[in-house]
């Protein structure tokens, strides 16, 4: 695709895919690079990133919606054993590339559950809007869940620009999906003391 990338375009690319999914009665956070820049810590991926949790053949339905307004959609689908329910690439000109990444797979489950949770205490991008943030706390969580070096990075930076968050709070939600281990080395990795 041609043409600089513009953040309204790309927002607006992200609008029309949270219509697409909500004709099936699907929401969306966004996460990725755009909730951490949000949160403080831009980088320079600036692709929006949309969590789902949804029956993994819906994302083809969507797919074709989006298809017949002139996107350019590709859809990976998930094998038996990935955590993930599939990915869907959303491409338009002058737009940065909008990702639906699937938190549900029925065979292997996924963690349609810190959607959920992050739905919940997320915020509008825009007052009025739809299109809604994760909170830096589930943030934390997702990247957690990713892993690898850029999570891990990512997570460190995230920490280091928000002091504020409450290390006690951000626990109990890892103790409640069970990775409360790995975030305790995170912590250790960057010299925090848990709680301020």
């Amino acid at each position: 695709m041609s043409g600089t990338p513009t953040l309204d375009d790309t927002l607006k690319v992200a609008e029309d895919v949270l219509e697409a999914l909500g004709t099936h009665h699907v929401d969306a956070v966004m996460v990725g690079a755009m909730a951490l820049a949000v949160h403080g810590y831009p980088r320079d991926t600036v692709d929006l990133d949309l969590a789902v949790a949804m029956d993994p053949p819906v994302l083809h339905q969507v797919a074709s919606a989006l298809v017949a307004r002139g996107y350019d959609v590709e859809v990976r689908d998930p094998d038996a054993g990935d955590p993930l329910g599939g990915v869907m690439d959303v491409r338009s000109t002058g737009a940065d590339l909008v990702q639906v990444i699937n938190f549900l797979n029925p065979p292997s489950g996924g963690f349609p559950r810190l959607v959920a949770d992050a739905l919940e205490e997320a915020t509008p991008l825009v007052e009025g809007g739809a299109l809604r943030v994760v909170d830096p706390y589930h943030l934390v969580v997702f990247k957690i869940y990713a892993g690898g070096p850029k999570s891990l990075l990512d997570i460190l930076e995230l920490l280091e620009r928000n002091p504020s968050l409450d290390r006690s709070r951000l626990m109990s939600i890892c103790k409640a999906y069970r990775l409360h281990r790995e975030l305790e080395r995170i912590l250790k990795l960057a010299g925090d003391d848990l709680i301020r």
